[in-house]
């Protein structure tokens, strides 16, 4: 592909919402590991990426290195606003699903609900976390793509491994799991008494869960910490949450 027309593809992949963008090796293993269909690898360095999939994901270097296309560097650092230092760059089909689809999981999974979520870098990390945990989903509100590329950079392309989606509107919860708001106010949370199935809702980490939702939520628990100790990164409650729930009853 001719210069130009690369870097223009890869312009409007970043607006087309079929499209992920993925920044660097990591996200790109991921992505295939969990069977992304990867249309385009763009490679600064194809030498040096075929020596750092021999070392980090071995069974997928035969198929990086079908996939890869050397650019110039030049043209390689107009691909994303900060090229990442692996010197490759991906773009895959985004994997799509209902937010009833994922409600919809009968396994005893928490879904994770996050509520207008403001960094996109920290919504990456909670879709990371909860792939980890091997959790349902992860369902967002608000103006911000849970698919963008700076999200999927934080997740280290692990949306791939769950079903990561954006809500429209609370009506579409349903009632079919509980509802388990985290709110500093809320009784102090004990894993072993997580519900089967839980959608536990995060705020943001100035303004917390919105009156709406927690005027839904069946449960309000909050996450036992120091005194003096006002909060934790949303990421970080993430994790908390979710491993608390998996080293009890997710295992």
């Amino acid at each position: 592909m001719q210069e130009g027309p690369l870097i223009a593809r890869f312009g409007r992949a970043r607006r087309d919402p079929s499209l992920a963008v993925l920044e660097g090796f990591h996200p790109l293993k991921h992505a295939l590991r969990f069977g992304a269909n990867v249309l385009l690898v763009a490679s600064r360095d194809t030498s040096e990426l075929e020596r750092l999939a021999a070392r980090l994901a071995p069974e997928l270097a035969p198929r990086i290195a079908e996939l890869a296309q050397p650019v110039q560097a030049s043209v390689f650092e107009q691909l994303a606003p900060l090229p990442p230092n692996t010197g490759v760059i991906a773009l895959a089909e985004r994997r799509t699903i209902a937010p009833a689809a994922m409600l919809a999981d009968p396994r005893q999974a928490p879904v994770v609900l996050l509520e207008d979520p403001r960094d996109l870098g920290n919504m990456g990390a909670c879709v990371r976390v909860a792939a980890a945990a091997d959790a349902a989903g992860v369902l967002s509100t608000g103006s911000h793509d849970p698919w963008a590329p700076d999200a999927l950079r934080g997740a280290a392309g692990l949306h791939y491994a769950l079903p990561v989606a954006r809500l429209g509107a609370l009506d579409e919860l349903g009632a079919g799991r509980p509802l388990l708001a985290l709110d500093p106010d809320g009784e102090p949370l004990l894993a072993r008494e997580l519900p089967p199935r839980a959608l536990l809702a995060f705020g943001t980490e100035r303004y917390g869960v919105s009156d709406e939702l927690l005027a839904r939520a069946d449960a309000r628990v909050s996450i036992p910490m120091r005194a003096g100790v006002s909060s934790l990164n949303l990421a970080t409650s993430v994790a908390a949450v979710l491993f608390a729930w998996r080293l009890t009853d997710g295992s």
